[in-house]
């Protein structure tokens, strides 16, 4: 993790805020033969001038994504709290994409081999690439998501019932199943925000039923955050299972 190299506060958009900028890490001692594969970052909601970006958070994982042989994109965009902004973060994480794959090769990175991890609040982007289902995205991951905004005030409060129901990734389970992208969901089992694990557990009974390719990964005694907020086995076991889950769908 120490020899990751990071390119810090790329500029990806040309929208008017100082904030939105983007922490690239790369291995440090990867070989040019190979593009390597992509891991996006996609934070929960937090205004931007608190630079979610630039937390020990996603400093850790850009170096763990790294030391995976994997490049790492941590980005700050505009999906707030509590006003979500759906359509302004939708239109960040669509500009990131684009920048990124416009500027892969100076990486050593692979346009074509993308997984979208979302944290928290930030699960409801993970929703337009179910429904577009890009090629370049292979896989998505969601620790502790929102994955169903249609019984969150927070969101009814705040958004249209059109955007809501668009932002709902639990809308997209419909279809063949091999048309659907893999998602491993890890879940903790004592989040303290009850709405984000009664989406979790519709979300995993409907995709059960839609057959869909599903990885559930439980933290039983796990806190909102216990990636890193519990330092104990289980926590590393399902960092483990993610970042092997992101390494096998992506290739």
């Amino acid at each position: 993790m120490e020899s990751a190299k990071v390119d810090e506060n790329l500029r990806y958009t040309d929208v008017d805020n100082p904030h939105l900028l983007m922490d690239v890490y790369t291995p440090g001692d990867a070989s040019r033969d190979v593009p390597l594969p992509i891991v996006v970052f996609l934070h929960g909601g937090a205004r931007p001038e608190y630079r979610p970006k630039d937390w020990g958070f996603f400093r850790s994982w850009g170096r763990l994504i790294a030391a995976a042989g994997m490049v790492g994109v941590a980005f700050t965009h505009r999906l707030g709290y509590p006003k979500p902004f759906f359509s302004q973060a939708s239109a960040d994480l669509s500009r990131a994409l684009e920048y990124i794959r416009a500027n892969a090769d100076s990486w050593n990175a692979d346009r074509d081999r993308i997984c979208l991890a979302a944290w928290s609040a930030g699960g409801p982007l993970l929703a337009t690439a179910m429904r577009e289902k890009p090629s370049f995205v292979r896989c998505l991951v969601a620790f502790y998501a929102l994955l169903d905004c249609q019984h969150s005030r927070a969101h009814t409060d705040n958004e249209s019932p059109a955007s809501v129901e668009a932002f709902s990734p639990i809308r997209y389970l419909q279809g063949e199943a091999s048309s659907t992208i893999p998602l491993l969901v890890a879940r903790a089992g004592q989040d303290e925000n009850r709405t984000i694990n009664d989406s979790i557990d519709r979300f995993i009974a409907a995709a059960m039923a839609a057959n869909a390719p599903i990885t559930l990964m439980n933290h039983p005694w796990g806190e909102h955050g216990f990636d890193n907020q519990n330092d104990d086995e289980r926590s590393r076991e399902i960092i483990q299972g993610a970042i092997a889950f992101m390494r096998a769908h992506l290739k």
